[in-house]
């Protein structure tokens, strides 16, 4: 009688560790030692926060996929897995809610490297032997060199598995996207960087990508602020009109009239009607304007305040100021009763000033300002000029009606091409933490 083989006992404090690409295709046999069949994938549960759980593997038995439960086997990580029991359910396998196969989901697909914030691919997955259960521990994303000399021969390097909670896989299984859900790791990228992972992704991808950012609406219509305008207006079109608007009341409006800008014209109005009625004015006034202009460029929301206000004050203002963006805060601006722009103070300058001083006392009295028909380039050399983060724009009596902010003038007059480039990584981004 044939008896599987199986790894030794390990010594105390000894961790046990299986490769994903050592298991695939391993027997599989009854108790009595007759072959069934090979493993052809490992099946595992997702827990949220913790590691994922293995439960089993997938194995090709008599032409058709079979589960065998983890718990039926006489040793996992044998050269052969023996069955424990005498019977073995044949029907076809299908996945359960929750449950990932990782030769099916993961290995050789994309996922998401969340240090690095780009998209990789899984080469092997590394499980490891904890107080008696095998859970998944690590990924490897770097696919072995093959030998110069040697027909199939692999270096022997040791294999550069980095934890598995670094990596956000992207399984495109609708029930196990929504177990992650609360606890996606792409939620720590900035809104930038998931925009970055939208340019280059698959459309399946991209579904997921927006499946896991939309449960959050502040995060996604921060990245969609982040988007290229061709990238945006295609995923939004696939949108209802409502969805539309649900996205664009939290973007910030000079964004939103861009992104509406962009829209099918027969669809504007719908969308229009159906966001909120302030955010609608503020979309509807920029729309007025010339795209290449100051008034196309600027922003409607900044802090403007009486300039006899004490400095203590304006600091408290700009403390309550949490929905404005923090470059528009940058600045302070000294108004009349009439709403007429009378000085610019820095956020600096009131931070250093005594707090009892009044506004107009720590401004420049005769700030740099635009029209709303200013061209871009104007502004671009009137910003770089001044060494301004902030310009206000003013219409022919001086009243204020917007504001541009230094990084609204970088994304108008960089390539066009700019968002496609990848981004210079800093000195430090591959030394390691123990650097």
């Amino acid at each position: 009688m044939t008896t599987a083989a199986s790894a030794p006992a390990p010594h105390a404090g000894e961790v046990r560790t299986l490769h994903l690409s050592e298991l695939i295709k391993r027997p599989v046999t009854a108790r009595g030692g007759e072959p069934l069949g090979r493993i052809s994938d490992v099946v595992v549960r997702l827990r949220g926060s913790e590691l994922p759980l293995v439960i089993g593997g997938v194995a090709s038995v008599g032409g058709r996929q079979v589960f065998v439960p983890l718990e039926q086997v006489s040793s996992f990580d044998g050269e052969v897995l023996q069955l424990t029991s005498a019977r073995l359910d044949l029907r076809q396998f299908e996945r359960r809610p929750g449950e990932v196969l990782l030769r099916a989901d993961v290995l050789d697909h994309r996922l998401i490297d969340v240090e690095a914030g780009r998209l990789t691919k899984a080469v092997d997955v590394e499980l490891e032997r904890r107080a008696g259960d095998w859970i998944v521990t690590g990924v490897d994303t770097h696919r072995p060199r093959r030998r110069l000399f040697g027909r199939g021969a692999r270096d022997s390097r040791q294999r550069a598995f980095r934890e598995w909670d670094r990596f956000e896989p992207l399984i495109g299984h609708s029930a196990s996207a929504v177990l992650r859900g609360p606890f996606a790791r792409i939620r720590r990228l900035k809104p930038a960087q998931i925009a970055d992972l939208l340019e280059e992704a698959s459309k399946a991808e991209e579904t997921e990508i927006l499946g896991q950012v939309h449960a959050d609406p502040e995060l996604e219509a921060d990245v969609f602020e982040e988007l290229a305008e061709d990238r945006a207006t295609r995923l939004l079109e696939a949108r209802t009109d409502g969805e539309i608007a649900e996205v664009l009341s939290r973007m910030r409006a000079d964004d939103a009239a861009d992104a509406v800008a962009e829209l099918p014209q027969h669809r504007r109005q719908a969308v229009l009607d159906r966001m909120p009625a302030g955010q609608r004015t503020k979309v509807m006034t920029l729309l007025g304007f010339n795209p290449t202009s100051a008034g196309g460029l600027m922003g409607v929301d900044y802090l403007a305040l009486p300039e006899d206000v004490a400095v203590s004050d304006a600091l408290d203002a700009v403390r309550r100021s949490g929905t404005l963006q923090p470059e528009a805060l940058t600045s302070i601006h000294a108004v009349d009763q009439q709403g007429r722009l009378q000085a610019v103070a820095r956020l600096v300058s009131l931070l250093q000033a005594d707090l009892g001083a009044r506004l107009g006392e720590v401004s420049d009295a005769d700030p740099v300002r635009v029209g709303a028909d200013t061209d871009l380039v104007d502004v671009a050399v009137l910003m770089s000029d001044y060494n301004l983060i902030t310009i206000p724009v003013v219409d022919d009596h001086r009243h204020m009606i917007g504001i541009i902010t230094v990084d609204d003038v970088l994304e108008a007059t960089l390539p066009e091409d700019w968002r496609r480039r990848e981004a210079a990584q800093p000195p430090d981004a591959h030394a390691g933490n123990g650097a």
